[in-house]
Parts: structure tokens; sequence; C-alpha cells
């Protein structure tokens, strides 16, 4: 019997493919607007009956779409102003809760009277989401007060700017400021802030509001690969709410003018094209390891594209959240229905031309459909070719894409840890873009040796040449080259877990299978990627148990699933990262090294593609280093140590 299809959940077709004229979104407005009046409840109630969580901004949120589609013009009957009015005052009588929930445990002042927004309604339930319940609650009130006037009563608007200065004050002085560690929410309050004293003409709160930017936010940032992150649960590397991160500096730069909030969206966006492959694949982060936003992000990620001229919006989003949140699909329940609003209201276009010829940044090459990703040691985690992701392999708890030792004693050893600095050379020649990556790596015998990695690419296949500095190993010992996990594959507009390999003329193999080995030729096929090698592959996967992915037990988990299963804590509090790191061992894709090699090395020749490929091979020493010729280029890979000045050496050429 065939197994089911696993789909990744979130990770569909790029977000800037999306259709955003004003037609569209016209179209799409008035789909929701009539949605939302068919199912609103004889007191006003806006609610998603569905839903089980984020209940507490969910009313008012649809109030300010009623808003944003008279402000636009899209809409304007008196159905709608009615629905608005009747929302907003079930919201204000039903929704604005001023006694403490039992179990809070962050805040500061106790029986304060003050308002807030209940992420669960029943007391008790869930408190600790009630900080960003009333974040994502204010910034729908400071909507509709900006965009509702038409819309709501004089009575109703004055009411609603006391609660929303009361919920502006229970999150700055009844509660600990950002009790969650979740840099995206303390932006959004920041952005709360600055809308509600701008509309208010109180530079108080818009003072209270940038203090808070810079000791809570800025001053915690992190670095990763070189870049300054907010903190997302503990991290910066986050793939999901980095966007939205995005989102909200975006939109505080538009309510306040201040520069800070574009100089540290930049460096997010930096950040999300030195990490995001050709075609937007994405995973991993403190909070979700694989979860990609939808409407939350779009503002951000188009709004930033623009301003560090990168094609951010090949960004693979989710689709099913794409122009609005929603419990019960197309019908929007509100919630985040801040971004919708400031998505509909912007003028930017997404960034949209192709980079002609390879695009370098230090952890990152990508050239057309192709690109592979390094972490902040410069080890490959994420090669993307032919619509096909192949993400880190891990061997006895070591993660990466590279050499591997085999010791006669059982040991294994993956080369990719650096022992010092990493020294980094780039090239392009003939439409060819080139990486060349030294690095000093150290063996369970304590013995450093050199290993670099090189990366070319013609825009459609990605070739990577490893050149190991063999001498100082034991006689006996094995080496190969750990190639990666064919992970996903594109299929239509979402992406599907590859659960199969197979070579060019059969021999399929099941992930899933324990301890199986497949002895192929040069090539193995996994979704829609051809991977030759230029001294033959084989396969062999893990044993069973939790910790070894693609065992039996892990078959039809996503990396996610798993990833949050080893992890510390329930789903959705703990470092699903940290979960990945546990794991044992994945299945391993593994190449020999070339026969002819210079005397002291190892050699190995890969290619990434769309179909199998002939890698008729040699390597030879050369004047400064070792000449690698294939039938596509010709590379000089440098000495180690370098040049006289120590730089990396490396020259390519087409053939």
């Amino acid at each position: 019997m065939t197994a089911a299809a696993v789909y990744l959940p979130s990770q569909h077709a790029s977000v800037h493919d999306l259709p955003d004229d004003h037609d569209e979104l016209r179209r799409v407005l008035d789909r929701a607007v009539s949605a939302v009046l068919a199912r609103q409840r004889p007191d006003g109630n806006l609610e998603d009956p569905a839903a089980v969580d984020d209940i507490g901004d969910m009313a008012l949120g649809v109030v300010s779409l009623l808003c944003l589609a008279w402000h636009r013009d899209d809409r304007r009957d008196s159905e709608l102003v009615d629905a608005a009015r009747r929302g907003l005052d079930f919201v204000l009588a039903e929704r604005v809760f001023r006694t403490d929930n039992p179990g809070e445990p962050f805040l500061l002042v106790r029986d304060s009277g003050l308002p807030y927004a209940r992420y669960v309604l029943e007391a008790g339930e869930h408190p600790f989401g009630d900080w960003p319940s009333t974040v994502w609650a204010l910034l729908h009130a400071v909507n509709v007060l900006e965009f509702g006037r038409e819309v709501i009563t004089e009575t109703q608007w004055t009411r609603l700017a006391e609660v929303a200065t009361g919920f502006w004050r229970w999150l700055t002085e009844a509660s600990m400021f950002n009790p969650q560690q979740t840099a995206n929410q303390a932006i959004g309050a920041v952005v709360a802030g600055l809308t509600l004293g701008r509309l208010l003409s109180e530079k108080s709160i818009v003072d209270d509001a940038m203090f808070l930017y810079h000791s809570e936010v800025r001053a915690n940032r992190v670095v990763d690969r070189e870049l300054r992150l907010p903190v997302e649960h503990g991290a910066g590397h986050d793939q999901n709410y980095l966007p939205i991160s995005l989102t909200f500096l975006a939109r505080a730069y538009q309510v306040s003018g201040e520069q800070c909030f574009l100089d540290d969206g930049e460096e997010i966006a930096r950040h999300l094209e030195t990490r995001l492959s050709a075609r937007g694949f994405d995973y991993g982060g403190p909070r979700y390891s694989e979860q990609h936003c939808g409407c939350e992000g779009m503002l951000g990620l188009r709004f930033f594209s623009g301003r560090v001229q990168a094609e951010l919006g090949r960004y693979l989003g989710d689709r099913r959240v794409a122009y609005f949140c929603a419990s019960t699909p197309g019908v929007p329940s509100g919630h985040f229905a801040f971004a919708t609003v400031w998505f509909f209201l912007d003028g930017n276009r997404w960034y949209r031309e192709p980079a002609q010829t390879p695009v370098h940044t230090r952890y990152s090459l990508r050239h057309g459909q192709v690109s592979v990703s390094l972490t902040a040691r410069l080890t490959p985690y994420l090669i993307d070719a032919a619509g096909t992701a192949v993400i880190e392999s891990v061997v006895d708890h070591q993660h990466g894409i590279g050499p591997v030792v085999q010791y006669a004693d059982g040991r294994t050893m993956l080369l990719t840890r650096p022992l010092g600095p990493v020294r980094v050379r780039d090239a392009a020649e003939g439409g060819l873009g080139a990486k060349l990556v030294t690095k000093a790596v150290v063996t369970w015998d304590q013995v450093m040796l050199s290993a670099q990695q090189l990366y070319v690419t013609d825009g459609e296949r990605l070739f990577l040449v490893a050149v190991l500095d063999r001498a100082t190993l034991p006689v006996n010992a094995e080496l190969a080259f750990l190639a990666g996990l064919p992970y996903a594959t594109a299929e239509g507009s979402r992406q599907r877990r590859i659960r199969t390999v197979s070579e060019p003329g059969g021999g399929e193999l099941d992930l899933g299978d324990a301890w199986r080995a497949l002895s192929t030729g040069g090539t193995l096929l996994a979704g829609g990627l051809a991977l030759s090698a230029a001294a033959g592959l084989r396969v062999e996967n893990p044993p069973d148990g939790p910790a070894y992915f693609n065992s039996p037990r892990t078959a039809d988990m996503t990396q996610e699933q798993l990833s949050f299963w080893l992890g510390d804590d329930p789903r959705g509090y703990g470092d699903p990262d940290a979960g990945w790191r546990r794991v044992v061992a994945t299945n391993h894709v593994l190449a020999g090294p070339i026969a002819a090699t210079p005397h002291g090395r190892a050699v190995f020749v890969l290619c990434y593609g769309p179909e199998p490929v002939a890698l008729d091979v040699a390597a030879e020493e050369a004047p400064d280093g070792v000449r690698v010729r294939t039938p596509f280029f010709s590379a000089i890979v440098g000495h180690p140590a370098g040049d006289v000045g120590g730089e990396p050496v490396l020259r390519i050429a087409a053939s």
C-alpha cells in the first residue's frame, strides 16, 4: 500500500505572486465583508465560532476590516455601518476585561482596573497570552479610530479612545513589558503606542513608546551572521516571526518617520535575503522550525524588498491566510487584521528584478533557481536546486553537509565545525558564480587539518567540490562526503515531503525503511532533484526511534514536528531548534572520493540539478593549489594557507 503524501503545512508559494492590484484587493475585501456580515450574530458578535484561542482581538479586528472597506470606498452602505457599530458595541460590552485574569504571573500592579484583552475568554485558562492579545486589540482599536470616524458614532469613538488608552497603560504599567520575550509583539506594542499618541496628540505616549523600543527591543538584539536581530523566544533567527517584525517596523516608520525603524528593518531584510533559498524555502527558529507566516508579514516583506533591492517576495508564505487570518477558510477571523488594513492601504510595490548575475553574501550564494545557504560557522545547511530543498544531514549528533571520517573502531566525525576563523572567497566568471570556504577542522584524535568546500552554480545546477587534507588521518580511516538530506520538493503551490529516492534505472528506496542501503552508480533521484557524484553514491537509513529522522517511527513527520517532539517544552513554548539538535541521525547520502587526486588530498565532486549528469572529473596539483576539471567548469582551489597575504585563491572558468 502506498503511503499518503506528506506536505509541509505552511510553506506554499512565493508571496509576491499573489495578486495585489487595487481591483483584486477590492474583490477580496468585498468577499470578506459579505462573509462576516452573513455570520454576525444577533448580539453583534463578529467572532468565528470555530476559533478556540486568539479570541480577545477577533471581533474588534473584524470591525477594523469593515472600517477599511468604508475608508477605501470598497463598500459604503447602511448594512456595513450597522454591522460595524453593533460589532463595536459588543466588543466594548463583552470583550474588554478589567478584572485580573487568575493565574497571570506577570502583573506589576494587581487589581488595577485597567482594560485588557484575553487570549482565551475563560478566566484562568491561558493568561500568558493576554499580553499579545492586548497588543493586537490596541492595534485594531487605533485603526478603527483612524479609519472609522465616518462609520462609528462619536460616542463610540470616545469610548474606544478611552479603552485604547487603558490598553496602553495595562501593557506598560500594570504588566511587565514583553513578558514572552518575543520581539515582534514588543515592536507591535510600540507601533500601537506611536499611533495612539499621534491620534490623541499625547506626546508622552509617543515618548514612552520610543523609549521602550530602544530599551526593550534594540538593546536586546542578538547577532546572527553579522546582522543584529530582535530576540524571538531567546534567539533572533526565526523565519516566521522576522517577516512579522518587518511589518511592524515598516508601519512604525510610516507612523513616526524615525530612521531607527528603517535601519533595523533593513538589517532583518538583509538577513532574510541571506537565509532564503533561491525559491524562498527556509526553516529554523526558536518558535517554529519551518512554519511561515501569511498576511502578517506581507507589508514588511514588500516594503523592505524595495529598501534593500532584493526579491524578498520569493518567500514561500502560507497561502491559506494570505490576505487575512481565517479560522474557517475564506472567512476573516479578525485576528491580525491590522496587518490586512496596513497592506491594503500601502502604496509600495514588490521589488521584482531577478538578478542577472550571481548574488553573493558571506553566508550564501544564489544564482537563478539555485542556492546554498550557510550557517554562522559557514557550514551549508540548505541547498535548493530543481525545485527541491536539501537540508543538513545528521550523523552521530553532528549536523551539516561535508566530509565524513569513519574510523575503524566505529566512530564517525563530520568535518564541518571550524577551529578558528573561516576564510571565504567569491568569484563570478562566464555565467558561473562560485564561493570557496576554507576552514581548519579538528578530528577525534585532536589533529588539525584543512577542509575546503567550493560551490559553483550556472543558475540551473549547483556543483560542490570538497578538497580535504587527509595526510594526517589514520590510514585505515574511510572518507565519504555527507551530501545532505533531500527533504521537500515543489508540487504545484505546495511543498511535498520527500519519501523515497531512486536510481535513474530503478531501485527505489523508501526513506522510512530501517538500515537498508542502496548502492548506486553516480546518481540519486529525489523529488525533482538529480544528485550526481563523480565517485558513486550510497544511501544509509537510520534505525528506528524518535531521535532518528526518517526512521519508521518518524517517516510521516516533518522536520518541524520532530523538532517539537524532541524539544524541551510543550509545542509552542520550547525551542524546536533545540529539539532538532537532539536528532542523532538522519538518512545518509554518501559520496566517495575520486580515485586520482594529488598526494595527501581527498577530492569529492557532486552536482545537484534537474537531471543526471556525467561527472568525468580530474584533480591535479597546481602551483597555487589544486586544479579540478569537470565537463562544466574548471577551478583552482588555492592552498589552504592562501596567497602571500593569506587571502584565499579561487579561479574558475567555464568549460
